[in-house]
């Protein structure tokens, strides 16, 4: 957000929008101020679009009022739309015998002539919108001619040819592949920030929402379920009741959604922290394994991903040592698991315990897979005759998983040493 000004750009108060006499969205009161880039956030036929389509007066509001820059909308003209607020919407255009410059150049009618003839300042304002959004190669070809992410950067450098404050935009990386996704999110950002330009836009994906909006609305059941800043409003328990997700969660520390495994292949118990259990999570999630961890610290990205695909996770606050309380707690677990992974986590002051944990695995007599690279002959085993299978990698890992348990092996030789004697 552009922290020296806080203009309103536009306020709405008590709206209620939809389409004769229907209403679908009511109760609606927001307000977007100078260089934010503001997500519309919900499910399909939730009302965002609907939403868009009245501040742009493509529809007529049901109740409720609507001020761009203090003054009603209803009262602007036309013109002091345009030369204010520019839309970019979901139609698929394709006009013919246009090239890109000539295309972008439409958007300069509010400020030509009666016959639309540009003058030096509003090529120049054409070039100025190509080079934004990285375009001023394509300028000569045919926008006929143009990919899907092209069309969708020449879009916006055509609202940008407006010379806009405020540009709504109705999913605007619906039609994109990641790449030129990632880019249009990433130019339109940069306009709030280098031309204090007000973005509103309907997004799908919540991910990239959480990391590119100053400000996100979530639009549900007929209504603003809330509104604020996505470090606060994007929490777990929220995007899991908008979407009404069953089998995954949104982490708000990772800004990103984890998906479960159904547990029907059993329980794997691992041994982690310090990041190194992140990635053996997600392995073990898509396979179908439940979870349970030893003793992770509250702030550990361990615990993050744990947590958000429903591990059973024994916990420490940050900075507290990990002790024998907690250890045995985690090694409640160890009984019902069929296998246990050490994800070979550097041994410290805090989590040195764990190592006691790992021992307590070793005794159970179940295969252990590990990732530590000075093996574990510094600590003591019981000799129950427990598998030890050795991983140089997370792929080796991956393969020993499905070779070992699966039955999914990929057909690559396990090169993991199997069978050590405990």
């Amino acid at each position: 957000m552009n922290k020296t000004t806080t203009t309103s750009v536009l306020t709405c108060r008590d709206l209620s929008v939809g389409y004769e006499e229907k209403v679908i969205l009511s109760d609606i009161s927001l307000s977007f101020e100078a260089g934010q880039f503001i997500s519309l956030l919900g499910p399909n036929g939730a009302g965002k679009t609907t939403l868009l389509r009245t501040f742009s007066r493509h529809l007529d509001p049901i109740s409720g009022q609507i001020e761009v820059m203090g003054r009603p909308l209803a009262r602007l003209t036309a013109m002091e739309m345009a030369q204010f607020m520019a839309v970019v919407l979901t139609d698929k255009v394709s006009p013919p015998l246009f090239s890109v410059f000539e295309f972008a150049a439409l958007g300069r009618y509010p400020h030509t002539d009666f016959l639309g003839r540009l003058q030096a300042a509003d090529i120049e304002a054409v070039e100025n919108a190509l080079y934004a959004v990285h375009a001023e190669e394509l300028a000569h070809r045919p926008f006929s001619d143009l990919s899907d992410g092209e069309r969708q950067k020449v879009l916006v450098a055509l609202a940008l040819a407006q010379e806009p404050r405020l540009l709504l935009l109705d999913e605007p990386t619906i039609h994109l592949d990641l790449k030129h996704r990632v880019e249009v999110l990433g130019i339109l950002r940069d306009l709030c920030r280098t031309r204090g330009i007000t973005v509103v836009a309907s997004l799908h994906d919540v991910d990239v929402a959480a990391k590119v909006s100053d400000r996100v609305a979530l639009v549900k059941s007929g209504g603003l379920s809330d509104w604020g800043p996505p470090e606060t409003v994007l929490t777990g328990p929220a995007v899991s009741d908008l979407y009404d997700f069953r089998e995954a969660e949104f982490c708000n520390q990772l800004g990103g959604i984890e998906l479960r495994g159904d547990g029907r292949r059993g329980r794997a118990f691992v041994v982690a922290g310090m990041g190194t259990g992140a990635q053996v999570y997600r392995m073990l999630a898509k396979r179908g394994f439940a979870i349970s961890t030893g003793v992770l610290h509250e702030n550990d990205l361990d615990y993050f991903v744990a947590r958000s695909l429903g591990a059973e996770c024994i916990t420490r606050k940050p900075m507290e040592a990990v002790d024998a309380e907690s250890v045995a707690a985690a090694a409640r677990g160890l009984s019902d698991c069929r296998f246990i992974i050490d994800c070979g986590f550097e041994e410290g002051a805090l989590n040195r315990e764990n190592m006691t944990l790992i021992e307590a695995a070793l005794q159970t007599g179940k295969p252990m897979l590990t990732l530590r690279k000075n093996g574990l002959s510094t600590h003591s085993t019981s000799g129950n005759g427990a598998s030890l299978i050795r991983c140089a990698s997370s792929a080796e890992l991956l393969e020993a998983i499905d070779h070992e348990f699966t039955g999914e092996t990929t057909g690559k030789p396990l090169s993991a040493q199997e069978g050590d004697a405990l």
